[in-house]
C-alpha cells in the first residue's frame, strides 16, 4: 500500500499539476506513463508544507492527438497506481456528440408528430 495520496490541481500551458501527500519520508518516486512509455521530465518538488510535494507532468507533444489519451501516475516504490488523467481531443469526440444530438432531434420530431396527430384525433 502506497504512502502517497495524489490530488489533481490543474493543467495549464501543457503541464498537468497535482499535490502529493506523503505519510512516509524522502522524496516520492513517481513514474508517469502514456501508452506504456514513461513520460520524460516529470518533476516532484517540495511545496513548503510538511509532507506535501508538487507533481508536474509536462504533456509530450506527440501525446496530443485525436481521441482519448490516458496518463497513468504510479508510485515507483511499491508499484501502486496513484491516479490518472486524460486528454480528449479531435473529431472522435465531436462525432460522438453530434451523433447523439442527431438521435435526440429525430426522437423529438417523432414525438412532435405523434402529439400533433393525437391532438387532431381527439380535437
Amino acid at each position: 500500500m502506497s504512502t502517497l495520496t495524489l490530488t489533481p490541481t490543474k493543467m495549464r500551458h501543457g503541464i498537468w499539476q497535482g499535490v502529493l501527500v506523503q505519510s512516509g519520508s524522502g522524496v516520492p518516486q513517481i513514474t508517469v506513463t502514456h501508452l506504456g512509455n514513461a513520460v520524460p521530465d516529470v518533476q516532484v518538488s517540495e511545496s513548503g508544507q510538511a509532507g506535501e510535494w508538487m507533481l508536474q507532468v509536462p504533456i509530450p507533444s506527440e501525446a496530443i492527438a485525436d481521441g482519448v489519451q490516458v496518463f497513468v501516475i504510479t508510485d515507483t516504490t511499491d508499484g501502486d497506481t496513484l491516479g490518472q488523467f486524460t486528454l480528449i481531443a479531435g473529431e472522435v469526440l465531436g462525432d460522438d456528440i453530434r451523433g447523439e444530438v442527431e438521435l435526440l432531434r429525430a426522437e423529438l420530431d417523432m414525438l412532435k408528430r405523434a402529439f400533433r396527430r393525437h391532438c387532431v384525433e381527439t380535437g
